[in-house]
């Protein structure tokens, strides 16, 4: 059965070429046109790329600092106790706690976005697992979000640090800012995650890596990158 749109919705792919790939310069300026709805839609990027995540060594995953932000603030939660616990109070954090705040977690508080731990906690928050694992808030080193530095860690989060990781489809899905972000804002954004994500190619990965970029708005049809732009930085 043929998926209907609204009269809206077929109005903005109108102005859109399918077939048609663009500079990211472009793409960017293109997403911010078509997001006219009547809230500030967010800007998200999807990056497919040529692994596959069932092999472990083809897992790409991991966090980055996006030099704009996302346009949204982040509640920032904190297990840590003692000096930490203060470091990340001074940091910003929005919650701070040790084994009462597992024990809060566990009868069901969630308001909050980020979780990070310091590595000393991680025996009592490993028993979150079942809360904080399916939503994608466990804390991990491989992220950034259990570590020594809890102060740096919250900071960066406040700041605009995100989290991706790889899809069973070898698809990548985050979110690069807000439709009423500058267009360089949102292509600088937009660049740091594609640089990382270059960076982390897999030694194992064979075909092309950067397999296709689109960029939406949350509202917007999806606006295609010409991958070619980013071939010389991938080895």
């Amino acid at each position: 059965m043929a998926r209907k749109f609204s009269k809206r919705t077929n109005a903005l792919r109108e102005q859109v070429d399918r077939a048609e790939k663009v500079s990211l310069e472009e793409a960017c300026s293109k997403v911010k046109d078509l997001a006219n709805a009547k809230f500030d839609e967010t800007v998200d990027i999807a990056v497919r790329l040529g692994v596959n995540p069932r092999h472990a060594d083809q897992m790409v995953r991991g966090a980055v600092v996006l030099p704009h932000g996302t346009g949204q603030s982040v509640r920032v939660a904190v297990f840590a106790k003692g000096d930490k616990a203060k470091e990340a109070e001074e940091a910003g954090a929005d919650i701070v706690g040790d084994d009462d705040l597992v024990a809060k977690v566990q009868e069901g508080f969630l308001e909050f976005d980020r979780v990070i731990a310091s590595p000393d906690m991680m025996g009592q928050v490993g028993r979150l697992g079942r809360i904080l694992g399916p939503r994608g808030m466990m804390p991990n080193p491989k992220v950034g979000t259990v570590t020594p530095n809890v102060g740096a860690a919250v900071q960066e989060a406040k700041a605009g640090k995100i989290q991706y990781r790889v899809e069973k489809a070898g698809i990548v899905h985050a979110r690069i800012g807000k439709a009423s972000f500058e267009s360089n804002a949102l292509h600088a954004n937009a660049v740091a995650l594609i640089g990382q994500l270059v960076r982390q190619k897999p030694s194992t990965a064979k075909g092309t890596y950067l397999r296709s970029i689109t960029l939406s708005s949350t509202m917007g049809p999806g606006v295609r990158v010409d991958t070619a732009e980013f071939s010389g930085r991938v080895e």
